[in-house]
């Protein structure tokens, strides 16, 4: 392999991992090696230096990482979501948070060989939040990255420890070694509300009942929806997820104030997302049969949340308001994803 930047891509089948490497591809400062647990597609493969299949897990790996590759970037997707994570926890701890801790030692191990920082740049989640009610998140307001962080799910658990463990690699690691020596990671992190993603079919996450009533109104399915009308938590389509990532990792160091970032887009109540969907589908079914369990790990994360820094620090702005990503994102390509289907 050439001796040019490398950005390493973990979990790179993903819809953001396809995002990310279709973007990263187009420019001529980086080669991307892309690594997931199942191969990827030849048109996708074909867009990075190289592709390896493995785990994040695998401690032989990684030294094969280390020896082959100079590692420049890490975006690190790979993660057990919250749904599942909730059936196999320790699973779920051993996957997000060891597979987390080996990268960033990862990334250590890099910065020693070609003497640069390696920016870490790591997908959090409005999961890290937890309101104790429904009545103290209806009283939140615009929640900030400092408020409510007491998650009620292993996922959010596991996402808010592993933003501790990035600020202590990039700033704390090794701190009582005899000899200082320079830490090489500079840790980046967002925390992303719902994503709503027009080409991955949803898989019963949490958060995904918008994208559910998308996908089963273009089948002519009907829907009950696992949440109340009025949930209302915040949303983002995934271009701009992905853009945001591309854009924090572009920022300079010293124009930062935080490790961690809020973002948000917009926030529809469950039967705002019931209307559009009817708009776009009409004779659509959808029903709401609250299922408890579910509604109560959505009620409690925030309603609003105030990404004011990324914006001040960063320019963060997100290019689709709610209309557009119905429009012109969510609707066309769901659709024509069951046309050709069919």
């Amino acid at each position: 392999m050439r001796r040019r930047p490398v950005v390493l891509v973990t979990g790179a089948n993903g819809e953001m991992g396809h995002g990310l490497i279709t973007q990263l591809a187009g420019t001529p400062e980086f080669d991307v090696l892309a690594l997931d647990i199942k191969e990827l597609d030849p048109g996708m493969a074909a867009q990075c230096a190289a592709t390896i299949v493995g785990d994040i897990l695998d401690q032989r790996l990684l030294e094969r990482l280390v020896s082959e590759f100079e590692i420049h970037a890490i975006f690190h997707l790979a993660a057990l979501l919250s749904t599942r994570a909730e059936f196999t926890p320790e699973t779920a701890h051993e996957v997000n948070v060891t597979g987390t801790l080996n990268l960033l030692k990862l990334a250590v191990e890099q910065s020693r060989w070609h003497g640069q920082d390696v920016k870490f740049l790591f997908p959090s989640s409005i999961a890290i939040y937890g309101f104790p009610s429904l009545h103290a998140k209806n009283q939140a307001g615009r929640v900030t990255e400092a408020q409510h962080n007491n998650p009620t799910t292993m996922y959010g658990c596991n996402k808010l420890y592993c933003e501790h463990l990035g600020r202590y690699y990039a700033h704390h690691y090794r701190q009582l070694a005899v000899e200082v020596e320079k830490r090489g990671v500079d840790f980046r992190s967002i925390r992303f509300p719902g994503l709503l993603s027009a080409f991955t079919v949803p898989h019963g996450g949490t958060s995904d009942y918008g994208p559910e009533m998308v996908h089963h109104a273009a089948q002519g399915q009907p829907y009950a929806c696992f949440v109340r009308e009025d949930t209302r938590i915040s949303f983002m389509a995934m271009p701009d997820a992905i853009a945001a990532l591309l854009g924090l990792m572009r920022a300079p160091r010293a124009a930062l104030t935080r490790d961690v970032y809020n973002i948000a887009a917009y926030n529809p109540s469950a039967g705002e997302f019931r209307d559009l969907v009817e708009k776009a589908f009409p004779g659509a079914e959808i029903d709401f049969v609250p299922d408890l369990r579910r509604q109560a790990i959505v009620d409690s994360w925030p309603i609003d949340i105030d990404d004011e820094a990324a914006r001040r620090d960063w320019g963060f702005r997100p290019e689709y308001d709610l209309a557009r990503t119905f429009d012109e994102y969510l609707v066309p390509n769901v659709r024509a994803r069951y046309v050709t289907a069919g």
